[in-house]
């Protein structure tokens, strides 16, 4: 049985496109209705489904930062109500784009279209695709401060001071050596706005300061972390380098 996964962050919306899916496809088994983005990329991970229909616009992670850190062999259809990329995903066949308001007959050809493609044949094209739906052009000014609150106050942090950035459900949290601070600026956005020589995206749920690495550890099952450093040298934090970005610490 084809199994999938539906993250949105509107939950009546996702229940509709339940809903049209059952009538669309009967036997296609839908194994968890994710409510942002963070929650739909750990039950991938974990559920591995055949199919995801992602939202682009969610929080803590879009749907794109989503499709971009899948490593199994999962599908991507994107629902969204923006269709700026619409011609760049029909192209790829690969991945499908379909728009809000939802159109039966539109999802009656995407069902199609998913049981026809084997999901061998679409991961090459699902990574073509993402190359061009994410956004390309001039690099924005880089930030120097993050605005972003604790509790009830809002600070201005430099960025020199971020030990990492990480999406935590419908926010991103902001971590200094003395406090925990929240944003609603997806890991996507901010990637797109730190300097690039400074600041590098290590999980699709996480961005580190280079000028606050320690080092990095292997664990016996082979897997990468880093190790960041705190107040005086103090390791603070040890966190998780996805596969899609071990390259990056091939040198060390």
């Amino acid at each position: 049985m084809t199994t999938a996964l539906i993250a949105d962050d509107e939950p009546h919306l996702a229940q509709y496109l339940k809903a049209q899916l059952a009538q669309a496809w009967p036997d296609l088994q839908v194994v968890k209705v994710a409510a942002n983005g963070v929650e739909a990329a750990q039950a991938i991970a974990e559920l591995e489904p055949d199919v995801a229909f992602l939202d682009i616009q969610m929080p803590g992670l879009t749907g794109l930062e989503v499709a971009q850190g899948i490593e199994g062999g999962t599908r991507v259809v994107f629902v969204t109500a923006y269709d700026q990329y619409a011609i760049e995903a029909f192209e790829a066949r690969a991945v499908d784009y379909l728009l809000k308001p939802l159109k039966a007959e539109r999802l009656a050809s995407c069902v199609a279209r998913l049981r026809a493609e084997p999901a061998a044949a679409s991961e090459g094209a699902l990574a073509e695709t993402l190359k061009r739906l994410l956004p390309q052009g001039a690099a924005p000014a880089r930030l120097r401060y993050i605005r972003a609150a604790q509790g009830e106050l809002m600070h201005q942090i430099p960025v020199d001071e971020v030990l990492f950035f990480h999406a935590d459900d419908k926010y991103t949290v902001v971590q200094t050596a003395t406090a925990e601070h929240l944003i609603r600026t997806p890991i996507f956005e901010l990637a797109g706005q730190l300097d690039p020589e400074r600041f590098w995206q290590v999980h699709r749920s996480t961005i580190i300061n280079l000028d606050h690495l320690a080092g990095t550890r292997r664990d016996e099952q082979s897997r990468l972390f880093v190790r960041i450093r705190g107040p005086q040298g103090v390791l603070s934090r040890e966190l998780p380098v996805s596969r899609a970005y071990v390259h990056l610490f091939k040198a060390m």
